[in-house]
């Protein structure tokens, strides 16, 4: 959990946060992820993810896409010793990261984003937060 500022290097290279270093392991996984972030997975989690995509039925045509998205744009990272991963070109483009990213940790992923995007995504969300929580049955908050 939590949120932090980051920048890209002239490289395409991201420090990802000391914090999440030891659980996100090294290689990790980075794909495409929702609302235009990425998505970066432990190793075991990316297995876990990649078993219940297997189990979507291919004859469905919004399954097969889904799965063709996040298993085509995956790519296994390497942190160096700076705590630094190069995030792919592609990757980078589709998240349209510039400079300035946000590293979020969200339960068992973490996720980049380009940093105005995630203002004005977090501005959208705060202004019905309230009312997401009354949908979300179960919580128990």
């Amino acid at each position: 959990m939590g949120e932090y500022q980051h920048q890209l290097d002239e490289k395409g290279r991201l420090i990802i946060p000391a914090r999440f270093r030891e659980e996100l392991g090294s290689p990790f996984v980075v794909t495409r992820g929702l609302d235009r972030c990425l998505f970066a997975f432990p190793v075991a989690e990316w297995a876990n993810v990649e078993a219940k995509l297997r189990s979507l039925p291919l004859t469905q045509a919004d399954a097969r896409a889904f799965v063709r998205l996040l298993m085509a744009g995956a790519s296994p990272v390497e942190l160096d010793r700076a705590g630094r991963a190069l995030v792919p070109p592609h990757l980078r483009q589709y998240a349209g990261l510039q400079r300035d990213v946000v590293v979020l940790g969200v339960g068992s992923r973490v996720e980049i984003w380009d940093q105005g995007a995630w203002e004005s995504y977090a501005a959208q969300a705060q202004g019905s937060f309230e009312a997401i929580a009354e949908k979300i049955v179960g919580l128990g908050l």
